[in-house]
């Protein structure tokens, strides 16, 4: 089929050359939805009819010989939390089931200047809680690897689209690896950027302080031309930077040099890798790290003490920041309101009642809990403490280390319906993408291997502020020596 093994790139040349028409991928990638999105679920709306009227829009730009971005023309998968005006923005929940916001959020202002084609908004889990897609209102998104398995969460939706090729690429968002761990689970490239890189404004709060919009891609290459894309300064929103990302014109040709990483010093966090790894997992790690060595990295042995401390904290900030976004949710402004109600305290209780799901439910009580009077300085100011010893423990080891090299989780995905009961040790999960989380860090998630079953499995690299560009020469020059290519999950429906 029209670009199923082909890169942004490739596909914008193409459609340079025109080897085929906007409307004819677009068709292509609409095949796909049609022929496999019943079993996946990757998607909550689709948009095939304002996608096809785009494409053709798009195709007269081409025709008339216009110079276009690199995306022009190319099809994306945006998460259900980005608002795009006109349609429908659920964040995978009954409260924003029919919520069609009045104004698109930054990224997607951005990519429409690129003229990306939307296909539709993809599943996610609700109000980004949840790290396999399973507390999604509206369905269970299935990995297009093992259709019995979960493919991450919460970005779920928008890595199963890439991995199955109903998208080419797509947006999600990662608070604690709700980019970096669905990539990981689906065998895509997925960007955590610096915090502030790119704008928040029109995607739903989670916790504000943590919150980031990346991109979740094919390749290496592929993510630096969309973060190109959606990254810049934005004047609506107090936490956007100064700073753009721009695409370096040598990133997108192969490095032929033998050794192109020579000088970088890798720090291997000891404590990641002492937690208990499923084998084949490991052993994919440090055959990755054995390929870094040859390509010229010195690798170097360090300690994160904060480890343990710093999930417990993310938790902690991360329910009080939700708790205090989702209060606007109340059954009066906008959302559900329950038809059950017979006075004004009804409609408080029991719209957020009914609308929210368990685990939404549990993180606000966490929230409330911790920003209480009688225990706000033993937990929420504790945990903010801990934050500031995360950064400074960072900050110590990029003194010695360009990058860190690090699991994107502990296991690869696992059967749907088997997540553990005890919220603990469902959180656990995230003890590898939480830390940058507090640090407000770049980090890349990109495929290392298989397991025995076939399950995609992840590495992370690690950096430091706005070291996005060095990110992606390691990891495009890692791609190069060991997936040159990149496949399409084999869906068997």
């Amino acid at each position: 089929m029209i670009a199923d093994k082909m890169t942004i790139y490739e596909i914008s040349s193409a459609l340079r050359r025109k080897d085929f028409s906007v409307r004819e991928l677009t068709q292509a990638v609409l095949a796909k939805c049609a022929e496999q999105e019943a079993d996946i679920g990757a998607y909550i709306s689709l948009n095939e009819k304002n996608a096809l009227l785009e494409a053709d829009r798009v195709d007269k730009l081409f025709a008339e010989g216009k110079e276009l971005p690199l995306l022009a023309g190319i099809p994306v998968a945006v998460k259900d939390n980005i608002a795009v005006q006109g349609l429908t923005c659920t964040t995978g929940s009954r409260m924003l089931e029919t919520f069609r916001p009045p104004y698109s959020a930054f990224v997607w202002d951005k990519l429409k200047q690129s003229e990306a084609i939307l296909i539709g908004k993809s599943n996610m889990d609700e109000f980004g809680m949840g790290s396999s897609t399973e507390t999604s209102y509206f369905k269970t998104t299935k990995n297009p690897h093992d259709l019995s398995r979960i493919p991450g969460g919460s970005s779920g939706g928008s890595a199963a689209a890439v991995a199955s090729g109903e998208a080419i690429y797509a947006l999600g968002t990662d608070t604690g690896g709700s980019i970096r761990q669905p990539a990981a689970h689906c065998g895509i490239v997925g960007l955590r950027p610096t915090y502030g890189l790119v704008s928040r404004r029109g995607v739903t709060a989670l916790a504000s302080s943590m919150d980031t919009i990346g991109p979740m891609s094919r390749t290496v290459r592929d993510n630096a031309i969309i973060l190109a894309a959606i990254a810049g300064r934005d004047s609506k929103d107090c936490s956007s930077v100064h700073q753009g990302f721009t695409l370096p014109a040598d990133l997108l040709a192969s490095r032929t040099d033998a050794r192109p990483l020579d000088g970088l010093k890798i720090g291997l966090p000891q404590e990641y890798f002492d937690h208990e790894l499923e084998a084949d997992l490991r052993s994919s790690l440090e055959d990755a790290l054995k390929v870094l060595e040859s390509l010229g990295a010195t690798i170097k042995k360090t300690h994160v003490k904060t480890i343990d401390a710093g999930l417990s904290a993310y938790y902690i900030l991360l329910c009080a920041e939700a708790a205090s976004n989702l209060g606007r949710f109340d059954g009066i402004h906008y959302g559900y309101r329950s038809p059950n109600v017979e006075n004004l305290d009804d409609v408080y209780l029991n719209s957020r009642s009914e609308a929210f799901g368990y685990e939404v439910k549990r993180r606000i009580l966490l929230g409330n809990f911790a920003l209480s009077e009688e225990y706000y300085a033993d937990y929420f100011e504790r945990a903010q403490k801990i934050r500031t010893l995360v950064i400074r423990e960072y900050a110590e080891i990029f003194e010695d280390c360009d990058l860190i090299f690090m699991p994107a989780s502990d296991t690869t995905a696992w059967k749907i319906g088997s997540s553990p009961d005890d919220p603990v040790e469902l959180y656990q999960h995230d003890l590898y993408t939480t830390s940058q989380a507090l640090a407000g860090l770049p980090a890349l998630t990109l495929p290392c291997g298989k397991d025995s079953q076939g399950l995609p499995i992840g590495m992370q690299l690690v950096g430091k502020a706005f070291s996005e560009e060095l990110l992606y020469r390691v990891g495009a020059a890692y791609e190069d020596q060991h997936s040159p290519a990149f496949e399409l999950a084999e869906v068997k429906v």
